[in-house]
């Protein structure tokens, strides 16, 4: 694996979430949970479901309610900062469920966030043809409805809508769920490539261990809206009682 100190151009910010509990309204969701990801390092947020995995990545991008520690980016504070703004300050998410519009082509899906940054039409054509250049497949089949792409397609599809808007930090949820083991590897190695070209600071969420570890620097064990174990990819990985415990394996 590609160490940190390692890659060139990092563009990613640092990731700082500190104490904090967070929910929906009701008893907090997420109970005093601290977490960081260093500029252009990959970590991963393990967990079974219900573990909170989700409700972290919400806080971060803006759609959960803190109610009390700090989340920053870089040295913008995020709490309280509307999503719209949050994405602005520099956070793209890749949501569970991918959150496409099904209806329309692959290539109108990308439009989307240009229109969003109203960049200079050419421009938005240049990132448009990067963002092929990186998804092949997607390119093939940019005339098509994006409902009527394979599970691993309409997921790079998310994934490269996400990287049109020039993330600092990219959060992704659960992006190997219900894919066929084939694109299940190419999604990873999607993600490794992404640390490697891009040096963009990745939050993988996950309940695939094996393959979060295997392309993270560092991992974190949410259990119950807790952290529970963390400590390098590798040592994680290793770790008999932390897989069986925590991770159910």
């Amino acid at each position: 694996m590609t160490t940190i100190a390692e890659r060139v151009d990092v563009r990613g910010l640092p990731l700082s979430v500190s104490g904090l509990s967070a929910g929906y309204g009701g008893p907090p969701v997420l109970k005093d949970v601290s977490i960081e990801v260093a500029p252009g390092e990959v970590v991963a947020l393990l967990g079974a479901n219900g573990a909170g995995k989700t409700t972290l990545a919400r806080a971060v991008s803006g759609f959960a309610q803190i109610t009390s520690g700090s989340v920053r980016l870089g040295e913008n504070s995020l709490v309280g900062m509307a999503p719209h703004r949050v994405t602005r300050a520099g956070v793209g998410q890749v949501p569970e469920g991918r959150r496409l519009f099904p209806g329309l082509s692959v290539q109108d899906n990308l439009w989307l966030p240009h229109q969003w940054q109203r960049l200079p039409e050419a421009e938005s054509r240049a990132q448009l043809e990067a963002v092929f250049a990186r998804f092949p497949r997607l390119e093939e089949r940019r005339a098509q409805r994006a409902g009527s792409l394979s599970g691993g397609e309409q997921q790079m599809l998310a994934m490269a809508r996400a990287l049109l808007l020039n993330p600092r930090l990219l959060l992704l949820d659960e992006p190997s769920t219900g894919l066929a083991p084939l694109f299940v590897a190419e999604i990873f190695a999607i993600v490794d490539s992404l640390r490697r070209d891009l040096g963009v600071s990745i939050l993988l969420i996950e309940q695939n261990v094996a393959g979060a570890l295997r392309v993270s620097d560092r991992g974190y064990v949410l259990k119950s809206g807790r952290i529970v174990a963390e400590g390098r990819s590798a040592d994680l990985a290793a770790d008999d009682t932390i897989q069986a415990y925590y991770l159910g394996r």
